[in-house]
């Protein structure tokens, strides 16, 4: 078959196309790559199976992590230039064969080989497939562009309830005789083939799905002066190349790491923190199993506020929406800290808000700066703007285990000694607050010409061809039911087994 049918020019929208097609065709790929986030189900099994350290192993996630930043930064112009369609299909490609390469290393116990499949291979297929759908649903969501990505990146945060309970499954059913947990080597090889032929099959459908909006188009009914009533959004165009030379782009760049930092610093943290601040002498009031739980909660708070959070922003805007994470998150961090240990209720309400905001953070992030950089290459702008959630990922653990260790030894910590951490948590908030408020719109000098560009039609512009308006269609089709329940039944499936886990914190 040529690769041909992954030219943008082929996967331009046919009259009758319904655009509520693209959400499931995103999802079908961040549903995939969210399992980055599954690794602790085998972590142990690869420590006694390869007889390293928690260390060396751990450092596989690190590097898919380093990874995911770096490929979305360096392929970002080349995901919004090739289309969506190339760029899943190269994403499910790396993602799988990251798998298939890393399941090599297991049955040959050579670890290096799952540092360079899952890791590095993986981990490209992990940064092109998170930005790859982006600027696409944008382009078909003008009117509603947080509720399109926050649809998205959902995803991203649901993939791991997916696969945490999918993946012990598959191991209990290799490997039945596994004891404490710890599954044979062998067990964990064979769940790496089975999640890497499925990944890749779902994640081509998607890309099988994808569509981009025929030139001009724009959804019945949509007014884009409306659009550029509000101050901060733009119906111009600005390159990836010049938005790294506005403030904003920077301004957006500290926004995000101090968001993530925060968020991450309770994620990494959680189950030992829940315990710790319930700690009575040389035992816990919450018990392993419900610390459990609360890991799950707050996978599920996670995933939900990457959906409310970025709808609310359509409302209320996405630079409002930021005052709310990192205002009201300063507020809760210091709650946390200081009033956190009275109620283990209160101390749940309050992650699970933060963790929220932190989901909330990551599904926001494309609409504002689709606001002010327009759709152009919004997709390798926002590629560049993750290098910020790379270097989160390493300071948020960093800044929480430093603090902790000066405190005293795992397992013997309380509520106290985690204020100082959770008090600089808060200075970074004000920092990320502070960013926020100073956002501007972009300067007229980096807008690209509109002829160059193809800047987004304004009100006054000509109408578009009578078969571009009538390019989406909002009836129910068999091809509608059938996207919707590839990626809905598994996401159903995470939430309620999620749900019982989380069930035990209470």
């Amino acid at each position: 078959m040529s690769l041909a049918v992954l030219d943008r020019e082929r996967t331009v929208a046919k009259p009758g196309f319904n655009r509520w097609l693209i959400p499931p065709a995103a999802l079908a790929v961040h549903l995939c790559i969210g399992q980055v986030y599954a690794t602790s189900v085998y972590k142990a099994s690869l420590i006694e199976h390869f007889d390293v350290s928690l260390t060396q192993v751990g450092i596989v996630f690190s590097i898919a992590i380093v990874m995911l930043g770096l490929s979305a930064a360096v392929f970002g112009t080349w995901v919004d230039t090739g289309g969506p369609r190339r760029a899943m299909a190269a994403a499910a490609v790396c993602w799988s064969v990251g798998f298939l390469v890393g399941a090599l290393g297991i049955f040959t116990e050579q670890l290096w080989l799952l540092y360079l499949g899952y890791g590095v291979i993986g981990g490209i297929g992990l940064g092109i497939g998170y930005i790859s759908p982006v600027s696409t649903l944008i382009k078909w969501f003008p009117d509603r562009p947080g509720l399109a990505t926050g649809m998205a990146i959902m995803g991203f945060g649901g993939g791991a309830m997916i696969a945490s309970p999918l993946s012990r499954n598959l191991l209990d059913l290799y490997d039945p005789v596994m004891e404490g947990g710890v599954a044979s080597g062998d067990a964990v090889g064979k769940l790496f083939l089975t999640l890497g032929i499925g990944y890749l099959v779902v994640m081509l459908f998607g890309a099988w799905l994808v569509r981009v909006p025929a030139p001009g188009w724009r959804p019945e009914g949509f007014d884009p002066s409306t659009v550029k009533s509000k101050s901060l959004v733009t119906t111009e165009s600005v390159s990836a190349n010049n938005a790294l030379k506005t403030p904003q782009f920077w301004l957006l760049w500290v926004v995000l790491f101090c968001n993530v930092t925060a968020g991450i610093g309770i994620l990494e943290q959680a189950a030992p923190m829940i315990q710790d601040f319930f700690r009575e002498g040389d035992s816990s009031a919450v018990a392993a199993s419900a610390a459990a739980g609360f890991v799950g909660f707050l996978s599920l708070c996670n995933m939900a506020g990457r959906f409310v959070w970025s709808s609310t922003s359509d409302i209320i805007g996405r630079k409002n929406i930021y005052i709310v994470y990192l205002g009201l998150g300063v507020i809760l961090y210091a709650t946390l800290a200081f009033g956190g240990s009275s109620s283990v209720l209160l101390f749940v309400l309050l992650a699970g808000v933060i963790l929220s905001f932190y989901g909330g953070g990551f599904a926001t992030i494309p609409a504002y700066l689709r606001d002010l950089f327009g759709t152009f290459q919004v997709g390798a702008i926002h590629g560049r703007l993750l290098t910020a959630w790379s270097a989160a990922g390493v300071a948020g653990p960093l800044i929480i285990n430093g603090f902790l260790d000066a405190r005293g030894e795992p397992g013997a910590l309380t509520a106290s000694d985690y204020r100082p951490a959770l008090l600089t948590m808060v200075g970074v908030l004000v920092v990320g607050f502070l960013a926020n408020m100073l956002v501007r719109p972009v300067a007229d000098k980096f807008h690209e010409p509109r002829e160059e560009a193809g800047a987004e039609p304004t009100a006054d512009d000509a109408p578009v061809e009578a078969e571009s308006e009538a390019t989406s269609s909002t009836g129910t089709t068999p091809l509608l039911v059938v996207a919707w329940a590839v990626v809905g039944i598994p996401l159903a499936y995470g939430v309620i087994q999620t749900v019982r886990t989380a069930a035990s914190l209470f």
